[in-house]
């Protein structure tokens, strides 16, 4: 079978370390963690990953990239196998295992793409978070299985999920409810972008 670019978005119910926690790590920058993806359910590609094929790209995720600090992600990624520095916003520093749920920490990064990606949360409005990987799939029935040939990327913070049920929720309690208005979404990304570059897009 030919591998294919997969990409998969999971709702991120973001549970953000408060500040004053992550000034105690020494670096003093937003960290959040929630939940990155799903096994042995249909996503909303319609797509199965089953749990043996993702442990073992969890486990090398973990003592790779993510040991050696290049766990980074992107905001709105690209269909693309390859990070673009440009856009980097994350970088995930831990992943665990909660029943079927691959868990995650990421910490949000200083950059152009980051701070957007920051004042996103801070504003309550949710976050996707998308897997991007390359591996082949089997069609079963109605089901789309990914294959044992599966290689993990990364994780992506996007706008729009398709793993049920994982949108982040903060640590102090705060419960951030879907925005249905995207105007706003779209106005505060134009407000940050032209706040942050000089540059207006509409203007």
């Amino acid at each position: 079978m030919n591998k294919q670019l997969l990409v998969d978005h999971t709702p991120f119910h973001i549970a953000k370390l408060t500040l004053s926690e992550a000034k105690t790590t020494g670096d003093g920058r937003m960290r959040i963690k929630g939940k990155l993806q799903e096994a042995e359910v249909k996503n909303g590609n319609g797509r199965v990953y089953p749990k043996e094929i993702l442990q073992q790209q969890i486990e090398k995720y973990a003592a790779g990239p993510i040991a050696s600090n290049t766990a980074m992600g992107e905001l709105d990624h690209p269909e693309s196998s390859i990070v673009n520095l440009n856009n980097v916003s994350h970088n995930i520093m831990r992943v665990w295992w909660d029943g079927n749920n691959v868990m995650g920490e990421l910490m949000l990064l200083n950059t152009p793409a980051g701070k957007i990606a920051q004042e996103l949360i801070s504003a309550g409005i949710p976050l996707g978070i998308s897997s991007r990987g390359m591996g082949s799939v089997r069609q079963i029935g109605e089901t789309v299985e990914v294959q044992d040939d599966f290689e993990l990327l990364c994780w992506d913070l996007v706008s729009v999920p398709s793993t049920p049920n994982a949108y982040m929720t903060l640590s102090e309690s705060k419960q951030f409810q879907s925005i249905k208005d995207y105007g706003k979404v779209n106005s505060l990304l134009t407000e940050i972008i032209c706040n942050n570059t000089g540059v207006c897009p509409l203007c």
